[in-house]
């Protein structure tokens, strides 16, 4: 017996319990319904199950974890929908053997329901294939995001079209033509999604910005990591764990500092003055470089720095009575080499980088003497231990070249 007397047996049953021909007809409809539905589900969770268990037998004995993706995007679940929906199209015939009207209705909304399921579908493998993507290390600083949203634009695009074809029941082609026509109200709609399209191309082809860079932007007040690149926005997660999210053109149209260079580099570079009070600044007098003869770090520096002015001198005839006549040694310009040195020798930067102390232009609060070099280590926390640890002694030291460091008196106490 199939289906169609099945229908047919429930039919005259009602007819023969004394119902009216067209009460027997809704109430069959109703309970033919009923049925149908009821096969339709358990055949979904049959079908459901069989491919859940069938997909966790087969995953483990792969090489690579795609399949995994694909039971955690639920792909197995969605492919198991497609099979009562068919179901349904199939009975439907003989359900509304006496609703004409209501089986073409019926048929269109299953067809644009098996639409929906085949997007799902897709969605499903896109979405695996994106989280496959990204633990290769070939894609993990790529965006992946962007264009997986841009074929699901282009899939939900062709389901939309197929959608309003099956229920207008006009062709495809047609429905192209108007959309044609209407295609400046289109680009205006996705304005923002072609403009981060065409961005994240650019982005990715020129390698500008990758996800994990540190990246400062102050326009958006982002200064922080890229945690996520997609077809419309750029997330970059700031120090302080506050998130800050940019359009995605943005990246092309406006100006933005990117850290990758000095993490590929060498070292983070350290730049730093320290200012030094104008009055403390005069030339050595012999009993000074003797006292600074004693720092081992310039002893050599400083006996041979003296040699090389006391034979200027002698050979140029200086009068010494004054200091200022012929060559001298200043306290800030042996405090400088002194600098340099110590910078040399410290272990914590990186010696094959730009190592210099030099003397910036004078201010009202003094004369800047500048510390420009990199450290070896690049992590935050530990740059600013090296570069605090520099500067502590640093800052210890210049008392003992006569040195004074600038310092804004605050007292306004009248005396």
């Amino acid at each position: 017996m199939d289906l169609q007397e099945l229908f047919c047996l429930v039919n005259d049953f009602l007819i023969a319990r004394d119902y009216t021909e067209n009460t027997a007809m809704y109430i069959s409809l109703i309970v033919n319904c009923i049925a149908v539905g009821i096969i339709a589900f358990l055949i979904d969770y049959v079908i459901r199950r069989l491919l859940i268990a069938l997909a966790h037998r087969i995953a483990p004995k792969t090489k690579n974890n795609f399949d995994d993706f694909l039971i955690k995007n639920k792909l197995p679940q969605n492919l198991a929908h497609v099979i009562p929906i068919l179901f349904i199209e199939q009975v439907s015939p003989f359900l509304f053997v006496d609703f004409p009207d209501f089986q073409h209705g019926f048929l269109i909304a299953i067809d644009i329901f098996l639409v929906i399921l085949v997007i799902r579908v897709i969605r499903s493998i896109l979405n695996s294939l994106r989280d496959f993507l990204k633990t290769l290390n070939a894609f993990k600083d790529k965006p992946i995001d962007s264009y997986i949203q841009v074929f699901m634009i282009f899939v939900w695009m062709v389901g939309i079209i197929l959608s309003f074809s099956i229920l207008t029941g006009k062709s495809i082609i047609a429905f192209v033509t108007t959309l044609g026509a209407l295609s400046a109200v289109i680009l205006l709609i996705f304005r923002d999604t072609i403009l981060g399209f065409v961005a994240s191309i650019q982005v990715a082809v020129n390698d500008m910005v990758r996800i994990g860079d540190w990246i400062t932007m102050e326009k958006y007040g982002a200064d922080g990591d890229v945690v996520e690149i997609n077809l419309a926005t750029v997330k970059v997660q700031n120090f302080d764990k506050t998130i800050t999210t940019i359009p995605t053109y943005a990246l092309i149209s406006d100006s933005f500092k990117n850290w990758r260079g000095m993490n590929d580099s060498g070292g983070r570079r350290i730049k730093r003055a320290i200012i030094i009070k104008a009055q403390s600044i005069h030339y050595l007098s012999i009993e000074e470089i003797e006292e600074l003869k004693k720092i081992q770090l310039i002893s050599e520096y400083v006996t041979n720095r003296q040699e090389d002015i006391s034979t200027f001198n002698t050979t140029h005839a200086a009068d010494k009575s004054l200091l200022i006549n012929g060559r001298n040694l200043t306290n800030i310009g042996v405090f400088r080499k002194y600098v340099e040195s110590y910078l040399e020798n410290h272990p914590a930067i990186n010696k094959d980088m730009t190592i210099m102390s030099r003397q910036l232009a004078q201010t009202p609060k003094g004369i800047p003497l500048e510390i420009y070099a990199f450290s070896q280590d690049k992590v935050w926390k530990n740059y600013e231990y090296i570069m605090g640890d520099i500067f502590d002694h640093l800052l210890a030291a210049v008392p003992y070249f006569n040195l004074e460091i600038y310092e804004l008196n605050m007292d306004t106490s009248k005396s």
